[in-house]
């Protein structure tokens, strides 16, 4: 009986380990196809991301070439500050100074009308790799706040595709997740939060998108 029991007891455990090694096999297997998923999920999201820059650069082409003329600036004496800006001298760094100067000051009074103007002047009218692209950033943010959603995207877009390596980027990157997320596209706005987690770990922007990407779950 014993002996008889022992053998009994032997193929149990060796049945048991090949069902454990099957269940192993499989597990793993599981595994190695969650993570290729997840791969390709993030291959995706990077892929829309290059795509919507490409096609925002095309668009801006083709708008260029459909405008080649000349647009003025703008009157200098309609920007409503006391100013003694060179209207021939536009690229004098007083007048730059001026100019941001008072769009910051209007933006810090919650004057969003006249700061809207000044920074879409200053991007017209000047060229300053620290400046121009904050003014592009804080058209965006006017422009969201006021709810012109396409508009807002657009400068996002313009700053992120015109200075890549400018370090509103990252929070530029966000702001567009939160554009999708305002016109209820969801999926487009956790895509691009998490290429704002993935691209920018260690910004201000990585932790706001990561928290909204929580409240979203």
């Amino acid at each position: 009986m014993n002996s008889r029991f022992l053998s009994i007891f032997i193929v149990l455990i060796s049945f048991l380990s090949s069902t454990s090694n099957a269940n192993e096999n499989v597990s793993a297997k599981t595994d190695i196809l969650f993570l290729k998923i997840q791969e390709l999920e993030l291959e995706i999201a990077e892929l829309r991301n290059k795509i919507e820059s490409q096609n925002y650069l095309i668009e801006k082409l083709i708008d260029e070439s459909m405008n080649s003329s000349d647009e003025e600036s703008g009157n200098i004496d309609d920007l409503g500050i006391d100013t003694d800006i060179r209207f021939k001298g536009i690229e004098d760094p007083n007048s730059k100074d001026q100019v941001f100067s008072a769009a910051d000051q209007a933006l810090r009074a919650q004057d969003y009308d006249k700061a809207f103007t000044l920074f879409n002047f200053f991007v017209k009218s000047f060229n300053d790799d620290e400046k121009k692209p904050l003014s592009y950033f804080w058209l965006g943010e006017i422009s969201l706040i006021n709810n012109k959603l396409d508009e807002s995207k657009d400068f996002f877009m313009e700053l992120i595709s015109s200075y890549p390596n400018h370090y509103r980027v990252p929070l530029a990157h966000k702001k567009i997740g939160d554009i999708y997320l305002k016109s209820n596209e969801v999926d487009k706005a956790k895509d691009k939060y998490n290429f704002v987690v993935r691209e920018y770990p260690n910004n201000t922007a990585s932790s706001l998108a990561l928290q909204l990407l929580k409240n979203m779950e």
